[in-house]
């Protein structure tokens, strides 16, 4: 089988190392440009500063970097028919519009979290969700390394959604208010300290049971992993917007 060829945007950041590491190990993907605004070079792949200087051919855009490389990634990706996974946390209301716009006309895998724990664990929470209803309160508390920037995480945030309704309201900070929590309320915590990886917790309670879901990892290999299988996913799909939830049902077929 031909190898996948994939372009990686953020090359030399910690994830793009991650993933680096992690194609090594696979015979059916290589690495064949990367993405950075340094001037560093590599001896395994010409590096680019920007998406849109990409002069060799290759079949998916994996981006793990910021979101100001949005717009680029998207202009060439769709001016090549290439599709793209977008593992990038921290985009705008606006950024976000454009990302569903662009998977009109092709493949876009996008989440903040590529781990399948996480992906589980959204899924068991939509399922208690359904089950407890409006009797039990929901909040969210997450815990990353202190260099971490966006705040609340875009993993707890997808947590959120995935519980949400029309009604439903966001709480950050409870200092700014001095009034008993609302039912339609979603409490999220974040935590910034030490080298923590990850901590994603979700609490169910009611007056007299609590119920709660964690997930924590220790490794960065794992989003890595799950990154790779959303490579393999979306070289062979129809443009559109994809997730983890359609990498769960992929990887169980």
């Amino acid at each position: 089988m031909e190898k996948i060829k994939i372009a990686l945007c953020g090359c030399f950041g910690k994830m793009g190392k991650m993933v680096s590491e992690e194609v090594k190990k696979n015979l059916n993907m290589e690495i064949v440009a990367g993405i950075d605004r340094s001037n560093r070079k590599s001896d395994e792949f010409s590096v680019f500063r920007d998406a849109t200087a990409i002069n060799v051919d290759c079949d998916v855009i994996l981006d793990f970097s910021h979101p100001s490389s949005l717009e680029s990634l998207l202009d060439f990706a769709i001016s090549h028919k290439i599709p793209l996974v977008l593992c990038t946390t921290g985009y705008s209301d606006n950024q976000l519009e454009k990302i569903h716009e662009s998977s009109k006309k092709i493949p876009i895998f996008w989440s903040s979290n590529t781990s399948i724990g996480i992906s589980v664990l959204i899924e068991i929470s939509k399922i208690a969700k359904k089950i407890l209803g409006k009797e039990f309160d929901i909040e969210i508390i997450e815990k990353h390394h202190n260099k971490k920037i966006d705040s609340p995480s875009g993993t707890a945030l997808m947590i959120a959604e995935s519980v949400s309704d029309e009604n439903t309201e966001y709480v950050y900070d409870r200092t700014k208010s001095k009034n008993a929590r609302k039912q339609n309320e979603i409490g999220i915590h974040s935590i910034r300290c030490g080298g923590i990886k990850g901590e994603h917790e979700i609490i169910f309670a009611s007056e007299h049971e609590v119920l709660s879901f964690k997930h924590s990892t220790d490794s960065r290999e794992i989003f890595a992993k799950g990154a790779l299988k959303a490579v393999m996913f979306i070289k062979n799909v129809k443009p559109g917007l994809y997730n983890m939830e359609n990498i769960l049902n992929f990887k169980n077929k």
